[in-house]
């Protein structure tokens, strides 16, 4: 056990003893953080309002001088300080054991705790709100401590294996939780408005089908059966719209048991949408139109900015075949080659690599469309491929 943690331990039994539970079962909150901030952002530097709020999150940086404190509180919405004065504390709780309710907040608050405060309001002079804390409640008592402030998570495969201590100390990746979650509901919320129903597929399947992809493969006791965990939905949906319903699609989880890494995971969601009576061009249009809106409602506009470079959504989009676009970049047209061996020899003589499980001329057009290219070749298209606009 560390000494930190053997530390923070002792400080859950002090809590105790003094009969303040280290782990409460609830606190009711005023307001969150942001709206405290919103409704009291005319409060004058250096003055105070008198009214009772009460907010609860966790305590990210803590300075104690003398006789002051300040705490940062962060909760889901944002962050407030405390303000933490001894002589207003101590007369609110004249009975508190030594070394009263001043010297029990500083010394047994660490960093990382979750605590919740009530008080009165005052921005100081150089212009923080405050809650000024007349009473305080330890919510969940940390035992670690939490990463370095000044260099967050610098840890890459620590932050995707503890999402939990990313989230903590990282807004940016909190706002991108909140955008997915929020792309997912506008997504379903767009097609339900165009008549799609979703309808569950089955996870277990006896056959894997849909997509090319390795399975994970699993046991049905009961049945004694073999069963695989699906690659895609596609199967089970176009077997509902053979039963005669007409727009379908699933947003769901799907399960690939290949290579892992921070841009690949074996889970990931995907959407797909089956619609009777149209052709590509209808879904081309759907697809489109889908991504279009939903980025209207997450981002505020159909122009977003992505690895520092910007990406216009608006419609209507470039369409080019796959044909055409590896024909633009490497100046290979795959409608030329009768034979596999034929394209496979062009491939090389343009210095790209020519995968062995790639067996038709289909397959080697879709690898020279994913990147399988030599270093020394084709360098342009490796280094940004030449996709103007949403396409």
């Amino acid at each position: 056990m560390s000494e930190l943690r053997e530390t923070r331990l002792e400080k859950a039994a002090a809590l105790a003893q003094l009969g303040q539970a280290p782990y409460a079962l609830r606190f009711e909150p005023s307001h969150r953080t942001a709206e405290l901030q919103h409704l009291h952002a005319d409060l004058p530097n250096g003055q105070e309002r008198d009214v009772a709020v009460a907010v609860a999150g966790r305590v990210m940086t803590r300075r104690v001088m003398g006789k002051l404190a300040f705490f940062t509180l962060v909760d889901e919405s944002g962050q407030i300080q405390l303000y933490l004065e001894k002589a207003t504390l101590d007369a609110a709780h004249p009975d508190a054991s030594p070394p009263g309710a001043f010297g029990q907040i500083t010394s047994l608050v660490d960093a990382g705790d979750l605590i919740g405060v009530s008080g009165s309001l005052r921005r100081t002079d150089r212009g923080e709100l405050s809650v000024k804390v007349t009473a305080w409640q330890m919510l969940s008592k940390a035992l670690q401590p939490l990463p370095d402030k000044w260099h967050g998570l610098a840890d890459v495969e620590k932050r995707y294996r503890q999402r939990y201590l990313d989230l903590i100390v990282s807004p940016h990746t909190r706002e991108t939780f909140r955008r997915r979650a929020r792309m997912v509901s506008a997504m379903r919320r767009w097609l339900d408005e165009r008549g799609f129903l979703e309808i569950e597929t089955p996870v277990l399947q006896s056959v894997p089908g849909g997509a090319d992809a390795r399975p994970f493969e699993t046991h049905h006791n009961a049945l004694d059966l073999p069963l695989t965990l699906r690659i895609a939905t596609e199967l089970h949906l176009k077997r509902l719209v053979v039963g005669g319903f007409e727009r379908v699609y699933e947003l769901g989880r799907i399960f690939r048991n290949e290579g892992v890494s921070t841009r690949h995971n074996p889970e990931f969601t995907s959407v797909e949408i089956y619609q009777a009576y149209a052709d590509y061009h209808d879904m081309l249009e759907l697809t489109e139109q889908l991504i279009a809106a939903v980025c209207e409602q997450v981002c505020g506009g159909t122009r977003i900015t992505y690895q520092g470079e910007e990406i216009d959504l608006t419609p209507p989009w470039r369409r080019a075949t796959m044909h055409e676009l590896v024909e633009q970049a490497c100046g290979l047209d795959f409608h030329a080659f009768d034979t596999r061996e034929l394209a496979a020899a062009a491939m090389r003589e343009k210095g790209l690599q020519v995968p062995e499980l790639a067996d038709s001329v289909g397959r080697l057009l879709t690898a020279a469309r994913r990147g399988w290219w030599s270093a020394s070749s084709c360098s342009s298209w490796a280094a940004k491929p030449p996709m103007p606009s949403a396409s």
